[in-house]
């Protein structure tokens, strides 16, 4: 059950660990706990039927359809969470009515900002009018501070980027970030943030990596 004057949120993910880990995200951000969890659409939709819930945090690959229709058919607010970083997938995400749209893997703290930057957006919306100033504040809460982006964006000038760097680099063919992490000895999840650090800067360039079965995956080469 959802404590008195807290939001609630379905965690929606194909994967149940996924899942779990992104629930006990949100249950340490005080004002927010988890409805449910849901590792397919249909039982997504099913669960919002039964309870509704203020937000839901969607994957964009589920086994039976796709995140971006889902939010189409829920009545609630939602956030993206999936590995998809090309721009037509963020597009039709934005398009669909994802408030937010997190790339996998993003650390805790970004997910915690983007809670308590949602907590803020409700709270400026909550009356019945709002002026141009309280439609301005409500988005720029959900974008969060221009400090705290800045914070989250790890460096390519630090040894651990330029070996990200020089790997790729030194590659014939793009490279996902469990082959750079493998490569220079870091963890996927080091190597993916470095990887999209250095691809928002423009000195890389990601595409989606698709096989015959399964998710895609992101891969990394030189512009």
């Amino acid at each position: 059950m959802t404590p008195p004057g807290s939001f609630s949120v379905l965690v929606v993910d194909d994967d149940f660990r996924v899942a779990g880990i992104h629930a006990a995200l949100v249950g340490d951000v005080p004002g927010f706990s988890v409805a449910t969890t849901a590792n397919s659409a249909g039982a997504a939709l099913r669960a919002t039927a039964a309870t509704p819930v203020d937000l839901a945090l969607v994957d964009i690959y589920l086994p039976d359809g796709s995140g971006i229709d889902l939010l189409r058919r829920m009545d609630c607010d939602a956030f993206v969470l999936s590995a998809a970083a090309d721009g037509p997938t963020v597009r039709r995400a934005m398009s669909a009515g994802a408030l937010a749209y997190l790339v996998k893997p993003f650390p805790a703290e970004l997910l915690a900002e983007k809670l308590r930057g949602y907590a803020r957006f409700r709270q400026l919306t909550g009356a019945d009018s709002a002026d141009q100033d309280v439609v301005e504040s409500a988005y720029a809460a959900l974008r969060g501070t221009p400090a705290a982006r800045q914070a989250r964006r790890p460096s390519a000038r630090t040894a651990t980027g330029d070996a990200v760097l020089s790997a790729v680099r030194g590659s014939d063919a793009p490279l996902s970030a469990g082959e750079v992490g493998a490569l220079i000895g870091v963890s996927r999840a080091t190597a993916q943030r470095y990887l999209a650090g250095l691809a928002g800067s423009g000195l890389l360039r990601m595409k989606l990596r698709y096989g015959t079965t399964g998710r895609p995956e992101q891969e990394y080469r030189i512009p």
